[in-house]
């Protein structure tokens, strides 16, 4: 087993905790005690701001206390000098053959140096959750794939991540959809594109109920059918499902997404009567207007509906039982639901119940905006909704054509292959680079462009990046690169080498915080940084030593670039 890199910080900061504890013992906590990376090398290549919190528990100037600090803490052979800057920053500047050792020790880490903090421990991940016999939309794109990264990401870092698609395979839409289908099929429709034809005679039953109260009684019968077993009404209900599960899988094979489980919220039905007992021992369901209700005025949120006048369940009933299930199942150290903007009332309201209920589980709801056309947000109503599968077939076309136009000597076969990875690439990262709190305007100038923060820029600057060492091979045939030190010869590899260690501290941060636009910042950065070392020095052309030594780095480059653009989800062909 492989060795685990400690991250900078991680070493810097146990450092300055036992320096600290020296200088004063037991008088401070030093727990507490940490250090960031700068964003001005002129100020070091990290950072300690201890002295300005310990200054309150010493009653003594923190400037006096960095001052000691750097006079007497110990040597340390990642540490070059300290400096104290300001009212009592301090300044730490990194030892350039410790830095070059420790970018050494990346050249055979397949995890890019991340560590494993999360080993023994749970993850449930829920997301992308789309509806039976409705197509996935434009509006599944940003839980699916923010979703697929944060999960991408927690199994890097150890995690066990069950990764829980939580379909919507329950409720009233079902008693419409049974009464289209017996109605309004076109069984070749259904051969040809089972899916569409499901939404086509839903939405046209949905359009009768509406103009026919009686159609719409029909409608509600054969719901109570289908909820107390109706072998017929079950048989239907199974056969949306299977084929609703089939394209779901077809389209979540392009995206290259995979779940552990898929459970639709019916697997929870038999749980449903239990929660409402539960509520009610435990005092907190009060009947109000025939509905079961819990009332929530103490904690700053509006009343929650747990069981309907008529007997019916909701959403909130559904999600307990649900998190009872998969508590007692995984025993997860947090459960991460990971949908739009608009479900925030109700994931307060389900977390609020879920700890008066006595779940210890942290319950964390990963909310994102809306993705907008440039003029409009994609609406049902509008009719302007996007079905993701003609999304991902036009990001390949327009991709195709990029390819074609910058490298038309490449066979066709490869290239439609280069263009699925390109075009699919380039709509994830569109959504990724951005924070997940905002609306996301979508043009494809943006997200398919070369020369800008974009996906397809990335997968470029790898294929750059990679083919070095193929360009050093054919000049240099005896070559030995495996034999090769790494070397430090100039600020630009200075740089480069700094950002490398810091992408375990990027996707540890990311991970806290929900945030795959973390990592595409982190991963612009660096292709960035690599572009102006290639422009300003000799690769190829460098004289012995100093030459493999930057094939080497710009290796390590194109490894941590590879490993980042995994963690997104976007492939990296070795050539666009």
């Amino acid at each position: 087993m492989q060795k685990q890199l400690t991250t900078v910080t991680d070493t810097l900061a146990t450092w300055m905790q036992a320096a600290f504890t020296a200088l004063y013992g037991e008088a401070i906590d030093v727990s507490g005690v940490g250090v960031v990376a700068t964003g001005n090398a002129a100020f070091g290549d990290y950072q300690c701001n201890a002295a300005m919190g310990l200054a309150k528990v010493l009653k003594v100037a923190p400037r006096v206390i960095a001052d000691r600090l750097v006079a007497e803490a110990p040597p340390h052979e990642a540490v070059a000098r300290l400096e104290v800057a300001g009212p009592g920053f301090i300044n730490i500047f990194l030892a350039d053959a410790w830095l070059v050792s420790r970018v050494a020790a990346l050249r055979g880490d397949p995890r890019g140096g991340v560590p494993q903090p999360g080993q023994g421990r749970t993850v449930v991940m829920d997301y992308s959750s789309p509806n039976i016999a409705k197509p996935m939309h434009i509006g599944h794109i940003r839980s699916t794939i923010i979703g697929n990264a944060l999960d991408r990401m927690y199994r890097l870092l150890g995690y066990r991540v069950i990764a829980d698609n939580h379909i919507g395979d329950w409720g009233t839409q079902f008693g419409i959809i049974i009464m289209g289908y017996r109605n309004f099929l076109d069984r070749t429709a259904l051969e040809q594109s089972p899916i569409e034809e499901l939404e086509r005679v839903y939405v046209k039953s949905y359009e009768r109920a509406k103009a026919d109260e009686g159609w719409m009684t029909q409608c509600r019968r054969e719901l109570v059918k289908l909820q107390a077993g109706d072998p017929e009404n079950t048989a239907l209900w199974k056969q949306f499902i299977a084929l609703s599960l089939g394209e779901f899988a077809r389209i979540y094979k392009r995206l290259g997404v995979a779940f552990d489980l898929v459970r639709g919220e019916s697997f929870y039905n038999d749980r449903l009567a239990a929660m409402i007992a539960l509520l009610e021992e435990k005092g907190l369901a009060t009947i109000s207007e025939g509905a079961l209700c819990v009332f929530l005025e103490e904690d700053g949120l509006p009343v929650c509906i747990v069981r309907k006048s008529d007997g019916g369940y909701n959403y909130a009933t559904s999600d307990l039982a649900t998190v009872f299930s998969r508590v007692e199942e995984f025993a997860p150290e947090k459960i991460v639901y990971v949908t739009d903007e608009r479900q925030q009332l109700h994931f307060k309201q389900f977390f609020t119940i879920s700890r008066k209920l006595g779940v210890e589980t942290r319950l964390d709801h990963v909310w994102f905006g809306l993705m907008r056309l440039p003029d409009a947000t994609f609406s049902t109503r509008q009719g302007n909704v996007i079905k993701l599968e003609h999304l991902l077939d036009e990001a390949e076309r327009r991709a195709f054509e990029l390819i074609s136009t910058s490298s038309p000597d490449m066979k066709e076969a490869c290239r439609r292959e280069v263009a699925r990875a390109v075009g699919i690439g380039a709509v994830k990262y569109a959504d990724l680079s951005q924070n997940p709190q905002t609306t996301v305007t979508f043009t494809w100038d943006k997200a398919l462009a070369l020369d800008g923060n974009s996906g397809p820029y990335l997968q470029y600057a790898y294929a750059r990046i990679a083919s070095v060492r193929d360009k050093y091979s054919e000049r240099f045939p005896d070559g030995d690169l495996e034999a090769a030190d790494l070397l430090l010869t100039g600020p630009a590899e200075r740089d480069l080498m700094i950002r490398l260690l810091r992408f375990p501290e990027v996707v540890m941060r990311a991970a806290d915080a929900y945030k795959p636009s973390m990592v595409a910042d982190y991963l612009y950065e660096l292709a960035q940084g690599y572009s102006s070392f290639y422009q300003n020095v000799p690769f190829l052309k460098a004289e012995t030593g100093i030459r493999e030594s930057r094939v080497l780095l710009c290796g390590v480059i194109a490894a941590v670039l590879r490993r980042g653009l995994d963690l997104l989800g976007i492939e990296t062909p070795e050539r666009i």
